[in-house]
């Protein structure tokens, strides 16, 4: 059965952008037609300043959030990533089989980096090395296919080169993945700039939807968005970005087509009221979960625990094998 890994970093609160443009589709396809699992990737939140106790929060946050969204542990795997050694067992493996110009060479890096330069702070090596510690995350399990957007295409690639590397160098181990994109859904853009995609470590939430927002908050975020010039309402990503974005959003929520949708307006006020509705309809079982799984923490708890046993097994026979392939002892 093919295998999947995919994972959310604790950095930020759940976005309408993460549910249209990944979890739904977890929950509702890739757990199904595979050997899925799903990582709480905290130890990546870690690269830049953080507040510890903000990313245990978040962790627990998403991992509840990703249940009430659909995932089932009984279909699929659930874990939190700190919770499995063998990632990082296998991350610093890897690390000495990437080289130092692949890790330049990373875009992410480039482009935040100097952004922490900026805010004053120092560059964690981490920052540098993540991509290896995201390469043993998908390597430890044997995974085949790795739904990615286009930004983290090339952390897959990486993957692949190492993969093939170690394989040559000591034995075949790894299976090399393949990144998936998966079809169209939803490109979710930043209500306030439809330039950005919606991403939930932006500092402005004013034209961010979060998967908590009460409906209230849902509706003035959207009411608010930000339009284009004219009044004619017309799906075009490049001339008209805001109302391109909306009626994708509104058509992800009704599972009809944009182009479609933008026939039936006249006016961008109708298309916002429609949209903000439309939103708040998608979240209300979603939030009305949440609010159950949070009123029992202990099940949580079981999930996690439970999600990491099972990757745990599956991961440390692989972990192993590469330790031995390049000449560490086991203990006996």
């Amino acid at each position: 059965m093919t295998r999947i890994f995919s994972g959310v970093k604790p950095t930020g609160h759940l976005t309408l952008g993460n549910y249209l443009g990944a979890v739904r589709r977890w929950a509702q396809s890739d757990q199904h037609r595979a050997d899925a699992l799903f990582c709480i990737v905290d130890l990546h939140a870690l690269t830049v300043e953080h507040d510890p106790a903000r990313v245990r929060r978040l962790s627990r946050q998403a991992a509840t959030l990703l249940l009430a969204a659909g995932l089932d542990p009984e279909v699929c795997t659930v874990f939190v990533q700190s919770h499995v050694d063998e990632h990082t067992r296998l991350s610093y493996v890897l690390e000495c089989t990437a080289t130092d110009g692949e890790m330049r060479r990373m875009v992410q890096y480039k482009e935040k980096a100097p952004l922490e330069q900026r805010r004053g702070g120092s560059v964690r090596l981490s920052l540098l090395t993540y991509p290896v510690l995201m390469a043993a995350d998908i390597l430890a399990y044997g995974t085949d296919e790795v739904p990615v957007g286009d930004d983290q295409a090339q952390h897959v690639e990486l993957t692949r080169d190492l993969a093939v590397r170690f394989n040559q160098r000591y034995g075949h181990t790894f299976v090399v993945p393949k990144a998936v994109h998966p079809p169209v859904a939803a490109r979710v853009m930043n209500l306030q700039d439809p330039g950005s995609k919606m991403g939930k470590s932006d500092d402005v939430s004013s034209g961010i939807v979060y998967l908590l927002d009460e409906p209230d908050v849902v509706r003035r975020k959207v009411l608010r968005a930000v339009t284009d010039s004219g009044r004619e309402v017309e799906y075009d990503r490049k001339a008209k970005p805001g109302v391109a974005n909306l009626l994708e959003i509104l058509a992800a929520c009704t599972g009809q087509e944009p182009r479609a949708l933008a026939g039936r307006y006249d006016s961008y006020g109708a298309l916002k009221k429609d949209a903000a509705e439309a939103v708040v309809e998608l979240l209300r079982p979603l939030q009305a979960r949440h609010a159950e799984l949070c009123a029992d923490p202990g099940y949580v708890d079981g999930v996690l625990r439970a999600g990491a046993e099972r990757a745990r097994g599956l991961a440390r026979p692989r972990v192993d094998a590469a330790y031995r392939g390049v000449g560490l002892l086991l203990p006996g």
